[in-house]
């Protein structure tokens, strides 16, 4: 899974050299290269990082259940 972590890497900061020289270079198509940049970051960075970081994890640990509830009331009477 480190393809993937390089991928991410690689995509954000060619998105974000994107947006820099949009910003910095007066060009005809700056604005152009601002527009992908964010569109780089919201529907190829963000997504894959997101898998990255969620892929080995049980959405269940993260829901509000009756479960969860019961050990976080547990936790806080105990502390």
């Amino acid at each position: 899974m480190k393809f993937i972590k390089i991928i991410t890497f690689l995509a954000f900061l060619a998105s974000f050299t994107s947006i820099l020289c949009g910003i910095i270079l007066n060009l005809d198509y700056s604005k152009k290269l601002i527009g992908f940049g964010v569109l780089g970051l919201f529907f190829v960075v963000f997504p894959l990082f997101s898998y990255y970081r969620w892929k080995d994890k049980d959405v269940k640990d993260y829901m509000l259940t009756k479960e969860n509830l019961d050990k976080m009331r547990e936790n806080q009477r105990n502390s």
